[in-house]
């Protein structure tokens, strides 16, 4: 039975990105089917991203093989069946070649698993499987790296940049037949949309979590994680939502970046569904559901649930230094929630925002403001009627009385006293924001029992 869903997982892994990781692998076959894992840079440098993608497939293998022994189910079916590409893509932002190192997760983005748990890490002998052999390169390495990629059965290492292999299984594959499921930043979707966007749109849907609407940021006062590492590349991702993709297009760089622009005519908008901090944040994993779980696991021998519960309940630890005691403090589960969007999104309690797809803008050059997701919140009627695509379930607050026209996507000049084009109907973004899921109390337990059973 072919899956309900072909995605590519875009990834900075990450705490919340491993665990979205974890989801999405313990998935059934006929549910999703992993082609790619995309990695960039995050809090941490790719390198490091990269070796936490190789010791989750590392960790998992032992797990199995645990289960095994104890006649259990192995699970991680979706993960067997696709054995996914691993692909690594930028390390830097479109126009910045230093990173913004904020460590919240530790120095290798897991809490420090790899000190704390060196039994649980890969030896450092996958890294030739992402480098191709060198003139240099002697018969034994040659061969080791080789017996290296036969070992290696849950993935399957590439050597290509992460856009690229985007593009070629876009292009290699029917439109509309894959997801690009986005948990960091957009750098690389914007690398490969910017080498060939036509191929790039044709993707069924890019769902990413990033941005903050109505409530405040998490690296700034105004700006999410995610967007602000790259806020150029998630306007350009952004503007490929648009009718008219140079009306909100990021104003081009003057140095580092020599992306250009986007052809004026497009075969078609990009659709594009948004998971902010206003619908991420509320979902989260208690330690005591941790606990409770993971617990009877570490002490039966579980290698995933002593390495899970490992960076998991430190990044509480640090959670609960930065901020006022809790009795029960929850870790925010804010990259998983796309995965569980893809497993379950014909529920009708996946509600997009009452006036989606909303023209939602990127700041990309405000001194203070940079990542910031505008909204016009002006009480003042654009120039025509949009198609307005809802969820089940979703609210129309439209105002049946308006009698408008709907006006055509050209790069007209901006209405009177309408700077930047917010009033046009042929310009401006069109971003679906979910603002609902299946429930926010929920989610948590039901990653537990999908991934430990």
């Amino acid at each position: 039975m072919a899956a309900l869903n072909r995605i590519i997982i875009d990834t900075d892994p990450g705490v919340d990105d491993v665990l979205a990781m974890l989801l999405a692998f313990a998935a059934k076959p006929e549910e999703l089917d992993i082609l790619l894992i995309s990695v960039t840079y995050g809090n941490v440098e790719v390198q490091s991203c990269l070796r936490n993608v190789v010791a989750l497939f590392h960790v998992i293998d032992k797990e199995r093989e645990w289960r095994k022994a104890r006649g259990q189910l192995e699970g991680f079916e979706a993960m067997l069946s696709s054995k996914p590409i691993v692909a690594v893509g930028a390390d830097h932002p479109l126009e910045d070649e230093i990173l913004m190192a904020d460590y919240f997760h530790g120095i290798d983005g897991l809490a420090g698993v790899h000190i704390s748990h060196p039994h649980l890490s890969p030896s450092d002998a996958w890294k030739t499987l992402f480098q191709p052999p060198t003139a240099k390169a002697s018969a034994e390495e040659v061969a080791e790296a080789q017996e290296l990629a036969a070992l290696t059965t849950s993935f399957r290492a590439s050597q290509v940049p992460a856009h690229k292999e985007m593009l070629r299984l876009l292009k290699e594959n029917p439109r509309d037949s894959i997801t690009i499921v986005c948990v960091g930043p957009l750098t690389n979707l914007a690398l490969a949309a910017a080498e060939d966007p036509e191929t790039f749109l044709k993707v069924k849907e890019v769902v990413v979590m990033g941005g903050a609407i109505d409530v405040e940021g998490n690296i700034t006062p105004v700006a999410e994680f995610n967007t602000y590492a790259d806020a150029v590349a998630t306007a350009r991702v952004f503007a490929l939502t648009s009718p008219n993709p140079s009306s909100t297009f990021p104003p081009l760089p003057l140095k580092l970046s020599t992306l250009a622009p986007y052809p004026r005519q497009l075969s078609r908008p990009l659709k594009l569904t948004l998971f902010p901090l206003d619908v991420t944040t509320p979902h989260t994993l208690q330690r005591s559901h941790v606990s409770a779980k993971l617990d009877p696991l570490i002490k039966a021998g579980s290698p995933l649930a002593e390495w899970t519960s490992a960076f998991v309940h430190k990044t509480l630890d640090k959670m609960e230094s930065l901020t006022r005691k809790q009795a029960d403090i929850g870790l925010e589960l804010h990259d998983p929630l796309p995965i569980w969007y893809m497993l379950t999104r014909s529920a009708p309690s996946w509600m997009l925002a009452p006036k989606a797809p909303e023209d939602i803008r990127v700041e990309t050059a405000g001194q203070w403001t940079r990542g910031m997701h505008i909204i016009d919140r002006r009480n003042r009627k654009k120039g025509g009627v949009s198609q307005q695509v809802k969820s089940p379930g979703a609210v129309d607050i439209s105002n049946p009385m308006e009698n408008l026209t709907i006006a055509k996507a050209e790069d007209e000049g901006d209405a009177p006293g309408d700077n930047g084009g917010w009033l046009s109907l042929a310009k401006g973004n069109r971003i679906n924001r979910i603002i609902s899921s299946p429930g926010e109390a929920e989610f948590g337990p039901y990653l537990l029992e999908r991934v430990f059973g």
